[in-house]
């Protein structure tokens, strides 16, 4: 019996949340928590059957289901070092880079609250399949493009894409992965995105720059790339529809809301920074350095998001909220530097600016999408994720949108400083939240009456 025990007067007890899955937490709150032993417990992963067998072809099927969103996310982001050249070539000013972006994000986001629910209900590849279609259509309409309107097409289209893949695929790696680990899942699923992020502007910067055809080329080998991606779709298990599915207004388990809102918040602070790299950075390199290499301002876009990916591969293991408890702060204080690197005109202070948001993006995005993750029903886990992604892409698109505005009005730089200063505030209040929360959980699951299992 006493091998089953672990209680608060166990000196060796770990906090709650090293043992406690997050959706257990209301539990504990309640004061009913459960006396477990840590070592049955899989290392963050509930959910976790250690005992079920490896299925033939599990684990290929889930680095496949990871290129596909890998590959998904570069060709999204292709177009973040051309925006300068297109902007010469058909003669539209910043604001409209803006709104093209903006018309992304507003594809996007409807995208990903129908195809969530969709895919559980009819299976993932029934919704993958065509959103690796109207990627490859994107950028077939950016390759071909002869004007502004062409440039609104291929966006609209890659929005559409990547918001009817985002949930299913983040599904699909928490469902494929052969040990049922939810935790390694969502680091695939974190560092192919930002992976993909970071391997988009590098690819469109490289080819742009060094190869001939700068703004048909680096759209030919995305759909090029996608071609193995619909192939790893196609090898994903066929599922049979879980319920019919019909339109319904989005909708978050009561159970797991209180996760949802601080973690997918969290998310929506670090990826409002990613917002404000892929769309200005490049710029910055550019005045800051004097140098017009393409090549030059891609890089440093994904300098920030190689520090992410970084960043979670060495923090691979530990709670989801100590991840996003770590990862607020760094994130407010590389803000604040990226903001004083425009006031003093300092390349070298906005690199280190740089590492700093990119290692704390990288932590609070890896335990917000963990702590969501763990705690949704499989039942409705695509649609859950991609509720989170609605919530990140909002991070990505209204902030970077609000800043092209007031850069027309008072400058690139005191725009920049202004949506640094607010961001970083925003960390800091949610860090305070983060805080009190996991200090009440720990305080309640502390004094909680402690059960015994007998043997």
């Amino acid at each position: 019996m006493g091998e089953h025990l672990l209680c608060s007067e166990n000196p060796n007890m770990l906090p709650v949340e090293e043992w406690m899955p997050l959706d257990r937490l209301p539990a504990a709150r309640s004061g009913r928590t459960p006396c477990r032993d840590r070592r049955a417990e899989p290392s963050g992963s509930p959910g976790t059957d250690q005992d079920k067998q490896t299925r033939p072809g599990a684990r290929r099927r889930f680095w496949g289901a990871a290129y596909a969103l890998l590959i998904l996310l570069t060709g999204t982001n292709l177009p973040t070092p051309l925006y300068q050249g297109y902007e010469a070539r058909f003669g539209f000013s910043p604001l409209v880079a803006t709104l093209i972006f903006a018309a992304y994000v507003g594809a996007l986001i409807p995208s990903l609250l129908v195809a969530g629910p969709l895919s559980d209900a009819v299976g993932r590849r029934k919704v993958l399949l065509p959103a690796v279609a109207l990627a490859a259509l994107g950028s077939l309409v950016f390759a071909l493009a002869a004007d502004t309107e062409w440039l609104f097409a291929a966006r609209i289209l890659q929005g559409l894409a990547l918001g009817a893949a985002s949930g299913p695929l983040t599904a699909s790696l928490a469902e494929l992965e052969p040990s049922g680990n939810r935790r390694k899942a969502a680091l695939v699923s974190t560092v192919a995105s930002m992976g993909g992020l970071g391997l988009g502007p590098v690819l469109a910067g490289l080819l742009a720059q060094y190869a001939p055809a700068p703004h048909v080329l680096p759209f030919v080998a995305d759909i090029v790339l996608l071609v193995p991606a619909a192939a790893a779709i196609t090898a994903l298990p066929t599922t049979r529809p879980a319920a019919r599915w019909r339109p319904r207004r989005p909708a978050i388990p009561a159970a797991m809301r209180a996760v949802f809102a601080t973690s997918g918040t969290a998310s929506c602070l670090a990826f409002a920074v990613v917002g404000l790299f892929l769309t200005l950075i490049p710029t910055y390199v550019t005045t800051l350095s004097g140098s017009e290499n393409l090549f030059l301002g891609g890089a440093a876009v994904a300098l920030m998001l190689v520090c992410s990916v970084l960043a979670q591969l060495v923090a691979y293991g530990r709670p989801a909220r100590a991840l996003e408890l770590t990862g607020l702060p760094l994130l407010a204080a590389g803000l604040v530097l990226l903001a004083l690197a425009g006031s003093v005109s300092s390349l070298t202070l906005l690199l280190i600016a740089t590492v700093v948001a990119g290692i704390g993006q990288g932590l609070a995005f890896l335990g917000g999408l963990t702590a969501v993750s763990q705690a949704a029903t499989v039942d409705r886990h695509a649609e859950v994720l991609s509720g989170f992604y609605v919530i990140v892409y909002l991070g990505v698109g209204l902030p970077v949108i609000g800043v092209g505005f007031l850069a027309t009005v008072a400058g690139l730089l005191a725009a920049v400083q202004y949506f640094a200063g607010v961001v970083a505030l925003l960390c800091v209040t949610v860090l305070i939240v983060l805080v009190r929360v996991r200090h009440r959980a720990l305080t309640t699951a502390a004094s909680a009456p402690c059960d015994t299992a007998g043997d």
